[in-house]
């Protein structure tokens, strides 16, 4: 018996298997427009067998991207690319999902292989990022601007627009991007967030801007479809964000209709000391899961099929996401099913090649 390849039933979807494609930044967008580039790398994923297809972080205004060749859902004519892709990872029989994100004072950066790790100079193209308050992430970043309330609003009401849109262009998961370092982590944290009002300070406070986005957006995703929130379980820093607080949180968001959580670490500091090493990370997916009964994502490392059985088996998770090792290997879920002794479908184009007696023409 085996768990990897069982379907999951979260409201009205249900995922063919527990296999989930992590967002990964492509760097790849023009103007926050999908390009050919996300067709191929997110449909080649879809035939590769994964059950969920997340598109990288999509940002909800074009001063939340990480870089200005991020993906974006700010403007109505950003949906049609998207909808072209998801058409093609639905016949793979795979569910598309999207992850909306807005990146505070992480924004405005080029992507990785340009070299540079600051903030891109408003003379060069760049922007004045946004916080919760006027601390940069590091010595070399732009220091942010202080969100007013009125700012908060404007940020509620783009993530409930960007979800609008995500529905019309056929995605049928949402994820929030509360992990990492972004904006609404930033909130949550106590190293980036000493703030004074409403939106900082306690816990309470500080996790109200996320309690409101979710609130908001649960309230115009349609209720047969899941909503799925990504967080940070801990700044893996004295004094930041903690795996106690992550689990309250997760009480909060089961309240507020959220689904299941994609749960992660770490992005808040650019010097934490992280234990990185196969599944660090899944013990936070288990806790919550445990303590605040709602279904997690597990994710860090995860490269071997019998891992990633092994942590469905022990009921350590609901769902495992994969990132890097999917780039090196876009069929690993086909690769898992084979060394699990399952017989799962290849594409009908590519199915040949796994039966050396029938011949390939051409």
């Amino acid at each position: 018996m085996t768990h990897l390849f069982d379907p999951l039933t979260l409201r009205g979807i249900t995922l063919p298997n527990r296999i989930a494609v992590s967002p990964m930044c492509q760097y790849s967008a023009v103007e926050g427009y999908a390009t050919d580039w996300h067709l191929v790398h997110l449909g080649g994923l879809a035939q590769g067998g994964a059950g969920l297809v997340l598109t990288e972080a999509a940002a909800v205004r074009p001063e939340g991207r990480i870089s200005p060749q991020d993906l974006g859902l700010w403007d109505e004519v950003q949906i049609e690319p998207l909808a072209r892709i998801n058409s093609f990872i639905t016949s793979q029989g795979a569910i598309p999902g999207i992850q909306l994100a807005h990146a505070g004072r992480k924004a405005c950066t080029e992507a990785p292989w340009r070299g540079a790790s600051a903030t891109i100079p408003i003379a060069q193209g760049g922007w004045t990022p946004v916080g919760p308050s006027a601390l940069p992430f590091d010595q070399d970043w732009a220091t942010p601007e202080v969100l007013s309330e009125a700012g908060i609003a404007d940020i509620i009401q783009a993530f409930v627009e960007a979800a609008q849109r995500a529905l019309e262009a056929g995605f049928q998961v949402v994820e929030l991007h509360a992990a990492h370092g972004y904006l609404l982590h930033q909130f949550l944290s106590p190293l980036a967030n000493v703030r004074t009002d409403d939106y900082g300070g306690s816990f309470t406070n500080r996790t109200r801007l996320l309690r409101e986005v979710t609130e908001a957006v649960r309230q115009v995703w349609p209720e047969q479809l899941p909503l799925f929130v990504r967080i940070s379980a801990t700044d893996w820093t004295e004094g930041g964000w903690n795996p106690e607080e992550s689990v309250q949180l997760c009480r909060d968001l089961k309240t507020l209709g959220v689904d299941l959580v994609d749960v992660s670490s770490g992005g808040m500091v650019p010097r934490a000391v992280i234990p990185v090493g196969p599944c660090y990370q899944v013990p936070f997916a288990t806790q919550i899961r445990a303590e605040a009964g709602l279904p997690t994502g597990a994710v860090g490392l995860i490269t071997e099929p019998l891992q990633a059985e092994g942590i469905l088996a022990q009921e350590q998770a609901d769902l495992v996401l994969l990132g890097r090792e999917l780039l090196r290997d876009p069929r690993w879920p086909l690769r898992a099913a084979r060394e699990l002794n399952l017989a799962t479908p290849w594409p009908a184009q590519y199915a040949r090649a796994t039966q050396p007696s029938v011949p390939i023409r051409g």
